[in-house]
């Protein structure tokens, strides 16, 4: 992706004289292709932000009794949120207080 140098524009492939050129819509600017052209640019990922708060939500949950998956440790923490449309009801994650499994409940 070019941009012309005086009005700032999206540069397009043009071939109406025979040759193709790099040519603005907006401006008299052409730019003549004589070779290949190319280029890669690595992006840099962006680092992700733990959304539901990571270990530092589950410090102040709440416990409750129930059996987990894993392990059938007898306690869980857990804490609602809201993550669908107002009309569907609360999902409830759970993570277990034996063997730190996580798990939700819609």
């Amino acid at each position: 992706m070019l941009f012309c140098p005086t009005c700032a524009n999206l540069l397009v492939i043009s071939a109406e004289t025979g040759y193709n050129k790099w040519a603005c819509n907006t401006c008299a600017y052409e730019f003549p292709i004589t070779k290949q052209m190319t280029s890669r640019t690595k992006m840099k990922r962006k680092q992700v932000d733990d959304v539901l708060g990571g270990d530092e939500m589950w410090k102040h949950a709440d416990s409750t009794a129930i059996s987990c998956d894993k392990c059938n440790h007898g306690r869980a923490y857990f804490y609602q949120l809201q993550i669908r449309s107002a009309d569907e009801p609360m999902t409830t994650f759970y993570r277990c207080a034996g063997c730190g499994y996580n798990w939700r409940e819609n």
